[in-house]
């Protein structure tokens, strides 16, 4: 008997946007738009939680038969960034000064005490 679109959903589906997702969040997406995700820079994709998706193929909107595999990747190529995935703090430069140095009293300074 063939397969109609009302059987188990339509036969084709839109690939969504998993550029940006966490690794969790893009296999739950995938899961429930109907593709298989793999990753194209990991061994494991279920290893990958919290990085970031910086690449997929094929593209967001592209319709491919339900159960496609669509790959992601979590770290840039070679010329294409510094590398790596997620937000990154900057090292340079460092704190401004303040804070709980300005509150401290300055060496030699009497203390100021409560009652008298």
């Amino acid at each position: 008997m063939p397969r109609t679109p009302g059987d188990a959903g339509p036969l084709e589906v839109r690939v969504p946007r998993f550029v940006g997702l966490m690794g969790m969040d893009a296999r739950e997406r995938a899961h429930e738009r109907g593709v298989r995700l793999v990753a194209g820079d990991r061994s494991e994709l279920h290893d990958v939680i919290l990085e970031y998706v910086v690449r997929q193929y094929p593209l967001p909107d592209v319709e491919v038969p339900r159960g496609a595999v669509v790959t992601v990747w979590f770290d840039l190529g070679s010329g294409e960034g510094e590398g790596g995935a997620g937000v990154r703090e900057p090292l340079l430069p460092g704190p401004s000064g303040g804070g709980l140095q300005r509150e401290l009293a300055e060496p030699g300074q009497p203390e100021v005490g409560v009652g008298g």
